[in-house]
């Protein structure tokens, strides 16, 4: 019988890579405020929160999509060797018993 493979699961994920979303949706956020404020002005408030409540609802989603998306595509999978498997450590420093 063979013996199962081992593999090692690593996640390049850097703040820079969703930088740019986060600021996308910031921008969105604020100019649907702003318009928001603006119907406010206007004298509908009834308007205004259907707006940002629109506008959220709508948004969320598509926040949570690129980010997990985004964070999928940088998980890495490899097969350890034996000499990875040799020197393998745990978090805190100390050398994993292989199995």
């Amino acid at each position: 019988m063979e013996t199962l493979q081992r593999y090692r699961f690593r996640c390049t994920l850097t703040f820079g890579d969703i930088y740019g979303q986060i600021i996308v949706w910031l921008i969105v956020i604020f100019l649907s405020l702003a318009s928001a404020i603006a119907m406010m002005g206007m004298s509908r408030p009834v308007y205004a929160l259907a707006t940002v409540g629109l506008i959220l609802v709508l948004s969320v989603p598509f926040l949570l999509f690129t980010f997990v998306t985004t964070l999928v595509n940088h998980i890495e999978v490899a097969p350890l060797d034996a000499a990875a498997m040799a020197e393998e450590v745990d978090y805190s420093g100390r050398p994993v018993q292989a199995m």
